[in-house]
Formats: C-alpha cells, sequence, structure tokens
C-alpha cells in the first residue's frame, strides 16, 4: 500500500526529523497542512534535502489568499530548495468560516475560484506562458515565472461535483480528507476519473486521507477521533462528504479497531479508487502512546510489505 503520514512538526528541524524516519520507516509521503510552522513549503524543501525518496505534499495550501502567480513560484523556489523530485502541492478553496471569517474575502463562487485558480497554476507548471483573465483571477506570466527544476503535481481539494472535475481536467488527481470508502466508490472516483479520460490525460490520483486507530475498543478509539477531529463535523463540505460516505460524524468515518480490521478498512479504500492512502494517527485510550506506536506499527508493516 502507498500509505503516508500527516507531517508537522514545530520547528524546522523536528519537520528533518521525521520526514528521515517517516521514510527509513516505508512510509510513501509525509501530508502538510498550511499552518505547519506558519508557512510549511520552507520546512518541507529542507526535509526534502535531507530524504531521498519520500514525497512531501502539502494538504493543503489555501488558494483565496495567495495569488496562483505567486504559489507557483513559491513552489518552484521550494523545488529547487529540495533538490530532487518529490514535491507535491496540494491546493484548495478552504471554507467559507476561514475565507470569509478570517481574511474577510468573498466566499460567494469558492468554486469557480478554485476552477479559475488550478487552471492558471497547471498551466505555469507546464512552462506556458498564461494570458487570462477571468471573472476571479487574471495572470499574465510573461517573464514572472521562474522554472520548475524537475515536475511538481498538483492536487485539489476536491468533493464536489465541479471540483472533482477540475481535478481531472486540470491538476493530477485529488488530495480528499474524510471522504469514507463509500463516498470514493459513489461519488468521487468516478467523476475525477471520466474527466481525466475526457480531458486525455492520465489516471488520476486519488489521497484519501483519514483519521486511523488501532485500538481493541473501538468506542474509545472513535472518542479519541471525536475530541480531536470535531470541528469538521460543522463543515458543510465535509457534512456532505460524511453523508455520502454513510458516516453521521468524523469519528463515524475513521478508520479504527484492531490489526486486521484496520487492515481491511484501508484496502475498501483502495478497492472503491484511492490510489494513496493518508493517515492521520489517532492517539487512544488509557496509554494513547501505545496506541499510536500500534499504529505506526501496522501502517509501517503495510506500505513495506510485498506486492502490497
Amino acid at each position: 500500500m502507498r500509505i503516508g503520514l500527516t507531517g508537522g512538526a514545530s520547528t524546522p528541524d523536528k519537520i528533518v526529523q521525521q520526514a528521515r524516519r517517516a521514510e527509513a520507516d516505508g512510509f510513501s509521503s509525509l501530508w502538510y497542512a498550511s499552518i505547519v510552522t506558519g508557512d510549511p513549503l520552507t520546512p518541507m524543501a529542507l526535509a526534502g534535502r535531507e530524504t531521498s525518496t519520500i514525497e512531501l505534499g502539502t494538504a493543503v495550501l489555501q488558494t483565496y489568499p495567495c495569488h496562483p502567480l505567486l504559489q507557483a513560484n513559491r513552489a518552484a523556489s521550494a523545488a529547487a530548495t529540495m533538490g530532487r523530485p518529490g514535491l507535491t502541492l496540494g491546493i484548495g478553496p478552504s471554507h467559507e468560516s476561514v475565507v470569509r471569517g478570517v481574511y474577510g474575502m468573498s466566499y460567494d463562487r469558492p468554486g469557480r475560484n478554485a476552477e479559475e485558480y488550478t487552471r492558471i497554476l497547471t498551466a505555469l507548471f507546464r512552462g506556458q506562458v498564461v494570458d487570462f483573465d477571468g471573472e476571479d483571477w487574471t495572470a499574465h506570466s510573461a517573464g514572472s515565472m521562474v522554472a520548475l527544476p524537475h515536475p511538481v503535481p498538483v492536487l485539489l481539494s476536491a468533493l464536489s461535483p465541479r471540483l472533482l472535475r477540475v481535478a481531472g481536467q486540470y491538476a493530477d488527481g485529488a488530495v480528499l480528507w474524510m471522504a469514507p470508502a463509500k463516498a470514493i466508490d459513489g461519488h468521487i472516483a468516478p467523476r475525477i476519473r471520466a474527466a481525466a479520460a475526457d480531458a486525455g490525460r492520465p489516471a488520476p490520483r486519488i489521497v484519501a486521507g483519514l483519521p486511523v486507530a488501532v485500538h481493541d475498543d473501538v468506542t474509545e478509539a472513535r472518542n479519541a477521533v471525536a475530541a480531536t477531529a470535531g470541528a469538521y463535523a460543522g463543515m458543510p463540505n465535509y457534512q456532505r462528504i460524511l453523508e455520502l460516505g454513510g458516516a453521521a460524524s468524523p469519528a463515524d468515518a475513521a478508520i479504527v479497531g484492531n490489526e486486521s480490521s484496520v487492515r481491511a478498512q484501508l484496502q475498501s479504500l483502495l478497492d472503491a479508487g484511492a490510489t494513496d492512502i493518508w493517515a492521520n494517527i489517532v492517539r487512544a485510550g488509557t496509554d494513547p502512546a501505545a496506541s499510536a506506536r500500534r499504529t505506526r506499527a501496522l501502517l509501517s508493516e503495510l506500505a513495506t510489505e510485498p506486492n502490497a
């Protein structure tokens, strides 16, 4: 299985150490939120210099507060600093509570906004000179874009039909959060694959992110998830994808149970159409450190299993 973990730590040095350990343990990727160290790209680039194979991706950088041309140049700088392939840019329109509530920006047309943004960004990454005048974004990039030292894939945080079409048509796939296997199978995979095929693009990646806890007491494990992921239940985007996946809450969507149960649940994500798993390890029970070690051990075993 291609299994990655949530990345992030309090300092760049600790992020480098985390990446070295994850690579040594056989994980394929680490995924960093936009708030990691204030901006994850710099420590990710440093971690990339100190590793050789692990993919380092953002999940996700918010589109609204950063112009796509600036975002492209930031990524190009990070990729050059990293010194090897392996940087992936996950982007997304975030949520109204953040965009309007924190930044004071309009969130009236997030689908249109994200589509225009993705079109500009991916064209820049393909080395094109962009002359684009849209409803939300304008870009005239001649002389303003540095060259990428190597390809940087773009994954879109896509849950709605429109953004799934955009992810397949323009990006390299989708990075998901809180999408159960049922939602991937019936809603996400068919739409993104059809969009990529219609655009003559390669089969898209689908990175499925969910909380994971190996713990014998399922109720305790779900309670631990609820304590750390409850905020997602109040966000409309996640409410819709949870409902499509037959889950009543983030805790209900989490991958929890003993080793054999978690293994089967992770396989169900791949059977539903996911190409990669992004596991957010949740500590559970009266000995949370032991639970985390047990979870990581299983995930590392699955990540390094021959012919898995």
